[in-house]
């Protein structure tokens, strides 16, 4: 057991795993809304990578005290997800997302520790800056999600909201529309906490490439030749 921690630990540690994150990443982003469009089954497939995602942060960072939180907060979100898809009348719906955006995170910030742990770039590290980004959108997500549960009010437009979990498809959607301000409008922000969700990743999606991408191009032409 424990040298197979150790081999997670070093896998994922590794530059080679920003590979490994992105597919997951891009799963939970592009693919599975499709898929739990039309069908049940991606509900669940949803919830198990996503899961998996935030498992690889405990074995992603040599922090103890981060690898603790990391730890806790994933044992929390299972727990909860559990309960809800179990055979009993609880759930915690709205508790459920918000551990998911504080898994999030505590997850951003492991990524972008090992995203600039050493003035090294290769393009494992381009790939982890596109995983950063991935997560900031399912942060913007997640967030929606908590504030439609809340208040009953959160996006409007050619949507229709039923505050199950098949919303995801409509509030990732929205949080990658408003991330790359691009701005179809067909779907558009109604609440206050949603206009401010969506302005806040508009800035941040301005913002990123100015910052991160820069940061690694300046890396990059530092390292000798």
């Amino acid at each position: 057991m424990l040298f197979l921690v150790k081999r997670l630990r070093a896998y994922w540690l590794g530059d080679v795993s920003f590979v490994a994150l992105l597919v997951m990443l891009v799963a939970v982003v592009f693919v599975l809304p499709i898929i739990m469009e039309i069908s049940k089954k991606g509900v669940l497939l949803f919830n198990v990578i996503l899961l998996s995602v935030f498992l690889s942060g405990i074995f992603a960072t040599n922090n103890f005290w981060v690898m603790l939180l990391s730890a806790f907060l994933f044992g929390v979100h299972l727990t909860l997800r559990l309960i809800r898809f179990g055979d009993n009348p609880y759930s915690y719906y709205v508790l459920e997302n918000v551990v998911a955006i504080a898994n999030t995170a505590v997850f951003l910030y492991i990524n972008l520790r090992l995203l600039f742990r050493d003035q090294s770039v290769n393009m494992y590290r381009i790939i982890g800056a596109v995983n950063v980004y991935l997560l900031l959108a399912l942060m913007g997500a997640l967030t929606l999600e908590v504030i439609h549960a809340v208040t009953g009010v959160s996006i409007g437009g050619r949507v229709v909201l039923t505050g199950a979990d098949q919303d995801y498809v409509h509030f990732i959607y929205f949080s990658l529309a408003s991330l790359t301000t691009v701005g179809f409008g067909d779907i558009y922000p109604v609440s206050t906490a949603a206009k401010m969700v969506a302005t806040s990743l508009a800035t941040i999606g301005i913002l990123f490439p100015a910052i991160v991408i820069a940061r690694l191009v300046g890396l990059a032409s530092q390292q000798p030749s």
